[in-house]
């Protein structure tokens, strides 16, 4: 739950980050002096779930003391600063980073604190056992199907290739529908302002025109600072961050679905740098513009086979 007076021990320290396009999952079971801290963040997402005791996180102004049951999400490039909980004695945690699936964001976004901090709690106690199941199978898969599910005291897993990744990933959206779905829900008033909907609607319509906070502010007759707060409380994502998702997502159905250069993908959806736009597209994909193109061709022909063949 969020929490207004506690602070982050200082003995947090520097600790590096698993690289884009790896899916890495591990169980915790940390003492008091235990912190990290990543003033840049992480090109991953971090998914934690609270197995007992407290753990401490915070994101800029915004704390959360996640006990049992909690489900907190730190998003790429947002500062990582956790550590078990002043007074607790131990803090026991799964955790993952990867790269989040879009569809995942919409689901996160009734629970965001502050620019990529989600709390999602409380979880009712009879999805906990449920939950932690889940987690143990992701484990299990990540490490490659049919494996054993780890009994060492703090076990850490790669997923190593392309069958690995997904199942590890189907396990965690799976987390996250279960958590998302069970917890009391926040009231959903910011979400329902129109003036956010209609910055939402200007977005997707021309992701790679050259939108702006006070360009979109003007557009709903609000100041920069007021619309970033409100777009910020409804959505869970910063206007700059959802306009660098959108236009993202418009990239990649480009590279489906066109013979564009990636130079020219990166112009059209509103990127001025084509290296800028290679770098945070393998960060959000895995893989560069060029291989994402090629892999998804691959999987088309593999489409079409298989129907021909039926």
């Amino acid at each position: 739950m969020p929490v207004r007076a506690d602070d982050l021990p200082v003995t947090a320290v520097a600790a590096p980050s698993p690289p884009p396009g790896v899916v890495v999952t591990g169980r915790y079971d940390q003492r008091p002096g235990y912190g990290v801290l990543r003033p840049r963040g992480s090109d991953s997402w971090l998914f934690t779930y609270t197995l007992g005791g407290c753990g401490l996180l915070r994101q800029g102004a915004a704390r959360v003391r996640a006990g049992a049951g909690d489900l907190v999400v730190l998003a790429p490039g947002t500062t990582h600063r956790y550590t078990v909980a002043p007074g607790a004695e131990r803090w026991r945690f799964w955790w993952t980073h990867c790269q989040a699936r879009p569809a995942w964001t919409p689901w996160l976004a009734p629970y965001a604190l502050s620019d990529g901090l989600y709390a999602v709690t409380p979880v009712p106690g009879t999805l906990h056992a449920r939950i932690e199941a889940v987690f143990d199978r992701m484990l299990a898969d990540a490490r490659g199907p049919g494996a054993q599910v780890p009994r060492e005291p703090d076990p850490v897993a790669v997923a190593h290739g392309s069958l690995a990744r997904e199942l590890a990933l189907c396990a965690l959206e799976e987390v996250v529908l279960l958590a998302a779905g069970g917890a009391r829900t926040p009231p959903p008033a910011a979400a329902a302002d129109a003036r956010v909907r209609r910055a939402e609607e200007l977005i997707a319509a021309d992701p790679g025109a050259p939108h702006s906070v006070r360009s979109l502010a003007e557009s709903v007759a609000l100041s920069p600072s007021r619309f970033a707060h409100l777009f910020t409380l409804a959505t869970g994502r910063s206007p700059m961050r959802a306009l660098r998702e959108a236009r993202l997502r418009h990239a990649a159905r480009l590279l489906e679905a066109t013979d564009l250069t990636v130079e020219r993908v990166a112009a059209v959806s509103g990127f001025t740098s084509p290296f800028h736009f290679s770098r945070i597209f393998r960060e959000r994909y895995g893989v560069p513009p060029g291989a994402y193109r090629a892999g998804e061709r691959r999987q088309e022909e593999k489409r079409i086979h298989l129907n021909l063949s039926q």
